[in-house]
């Protein structure tokens, strides 16, 4: 009997950590933008319009976070720069150039909007917003999906799946942010029964597209189910971390469901939002990392062991620093500065 052996060198991940931080961050501004709008076209005194400021809040602090994470991702100063120097249109990276920075400047432009009490002057804002908003979803799904050396990338599912994660993230961190606004400002009991409506309907959402993926594979018409189901069958890592993402699906909906007659407790508010925010990070850390440690050609997996400086685990500290930072000084201006929007929104419910 003769014995073979196959070395396989280890390679690199293409995609740091960074990219988990990004595409999260951008995730949650594009639902918080979304829900900016349509909270804007509430009637004064509505529990919609009462989420308002938590929205804002949301969008802000994402919005800003969001494209520091994707500068870090390109490592070198000013590299971003050769993405309109050289402009490739068939490239969504190149693309994804263009429409990030309108959005950023829109997302700002409605919080300022809301900041002075101009709600004519967000409702303006808010189908641009919208549009905006759509186009940077589009364009990070299809980042991803384009890439066909991985089945587990390259099919419609994945960017159906990162919109539905970004936005339930986005319901995860509007509930943990609404406690740092000023006490006027804060969404009552009726308005987070509205915000947990929406991510009970996300969740819903979510678990008809994993059966419908589930469905198209068994049916032969989808290779990233196969791939999934050749991992989970062949690798324990993989088939573990299935399971426990089953688990924390369940605990997601049963939270939300529970939620109907929990919202009350400002604790049980605090675990609710982080646990949908964790699972959304969740999903693209595995869909990130886990992914690339799957050979494009050839078996076994590549582990990644995860390093502890700027392009690891200092780095996601980082940016989660930048965030505690931003909602800390946000909520300091709203204190110090109420004055500057609240007459004209006292005028408007008027």
């Amino acid at each position: 009997m003769q014995i073979t052996e196959l070395l396989t060198p280890a390679y690199d991940v293409a995609w740091l950590p960074w990219a988990v931080q990004y595409f999260f961050l951008v995730g949650v501004a594009t639902g918080a933008a979304l829900l900016v709008a349509a909270c804007s076209y509430g009637s004064a005194g509505t529990r919609l319009r009462r989420l308002l400021p938590t929205a804002v809040l949301v969008l802000a602090v994402s919005a800003i976070a969001a494209p520091v994470s994707l500068l870090a991702d390109l490592h070198q100063p000013f590299r971003f720069w050769h993405f309109y120097a050289h402009f490739t249109p068939w490239s969504w990276m190149s693309v994804g150039a263009l429409l990030l920075p309108a959005f950023i400047g829109l997302s700002l432009a409605a919080c300022a909007a809301w900041w002075l009490g101009r709600v004519q002057w967000l409702r303006l804002l808010a189908p641009l917003l919208v549009l905006s908003a759509l186009s940077i979803t589009l364009y990070t799904g299809a980042e991803m999906m384009v890439v066909r050396a991985r089945p587990l990338w390259n099919t419609l599912w994945v960017p159906i799946n990162l919109a539905l994660t970004g936005w339930l993230a986005a319901v995860g961190v509007a509930f943990i942010l609404e406690r740092f606004l000023p006490a006027h400002q804060r969404p009552d009991a009726i308005s987070l029964q509205l915000l947990r409506a929406i991510g009970l309907w996300l969740a819903a959402a979510l678990v008809l597209v994993a059966l419908l993926w589930a469905a198209t594979g068994l049916m032969g018409g989808n290779a990233s189910f196969d791939a999934a189901l050749r991992l989970v069958r062949q690798f324990p890592v993989w088939r573990d971390g299935m399971l426990l993402s089953a688990i924390g699906g369940v605990a997601v909906m049963a939270a939300l469901v529970r939620g109907k007659w929990r919202l009350d407790r400002r604790g049980y508010t605090l675990v609710l939002g982080l646990g949908l925010a964790a699972s959304a990070w969740a999903f693209r850390w595995a869909l990130f990392m886990s992914v690339q440690g799957v050979p494009k050609f050839g078996a076994g997996l590549y582990l990644y062991s995860m390093p502890l400086g700027s392009d690891g685990l200092m780095g996601m500290l980082g940016v989660l620093g930048l965030c505690v930072a931003l909602v800390a000084a946000a909520s300091w201006a709203l204190e110090v500065w109420p004055s500057r929007q609240q007459p004209a929104l006292q005028r408007a419910a008027a």
